[in-house]
């Protein structure tokens, strides 16, 4: 399930959005502010940003530029109907796409529809040292030689490499393996997954370098 950042200060907007879109089968989550996008950004993993150049705190514009200096996640402005300069300059900075206000809901399906495709064709490698992730043939290597994993390694695997350096909670872990799933995954299950894939992906898996415990607080993937 892809999951959807709506950057949004008009509570309409954001709920009926929201009930469409997950209707529709995404994971949704909003905001209304630059600080608290990116802090949701930096602690979770989202596919698309759906983003409204009128906030309560910042300005989609500015929140567009720290978005992808951060991270390259796809974009689609929000616009008033008759606000051709912010049409202009959003798509002159790089924005996926835009919609107007007010927008007929299938039509933006389509287009985050759109986008995501763009996305899934071009950027389909997570790669940190040895290890090398293809999301769209499903396979993972090490050092050119392929490591088979059982779907919820693969799964794990995903969430790990799509959240470099992040210190990611167990908590976390868990929600996001549901999210994917549809089905509850233990705490023990956790532990003994992070063990498998621990064992296929390290030189050691006693030492572990490339999946990190963070005492007390969780995992990161590197350093």
């Amino acid at each position: 399930m892809k999951k959807i950042l709506l950057v949004e200060d008009d509570l309409d907007i954001v709920n009926h959005l929201t009930l469409f879109l997950e209707n529709e089968g995404f994971i949704m989550r909003n905001t209304d502010g630059q600080t608290q996008a990116m802090e949701m950004i930096d602690n979770q993993g989202f596919d698309l940003v759906l983003l409204d150049l009128s906030l309560k705190e910042g300005h989609g514009f500015s929140l567009y530029h720290e978005i992808k200096n951060y991270k390259d996640i796809p974009i689609i402005f929000l616009t008033a109907s008759n606000d051709e300069y912010s049409v202009v300059t959003g798509l002159n900075l790089g924005a996926d796409d835009y919609i107007a206000k007010p927008f007929r809901p299938r039509e933006l399906l389509s287009r985050i529809q759109n986008v995501l495709r763009r996305y899934q064709k071009q950027e389909t490698i997570y790669q940190y040292l040895d290890i090398k992730l293809n999301t769209l043939t499903g396979q993972v290597y090490k050092k050119d030689r392929e490591i088979i994993l059982s779907a919820l390694e693969y799964k794990l695997c995903i969430i790990f490499f799509s959240h470099i350096h992040q210190l990611l909670t167990r908590e976390f872990l868990l929600d996001e393996l549901w999210n994917i799933t549809g089905e509850d995954v233990s705490d023990n299950t956790l532990s003994v997954y992070i063990k498998r894939l621990r064992y296929k992906l390290e030189d050691d898996p006693k030492n572990p370098k490339i999946i990190i415990t963070v005492r007390g607080l969780g995992y990161k993937l590197g350093e």
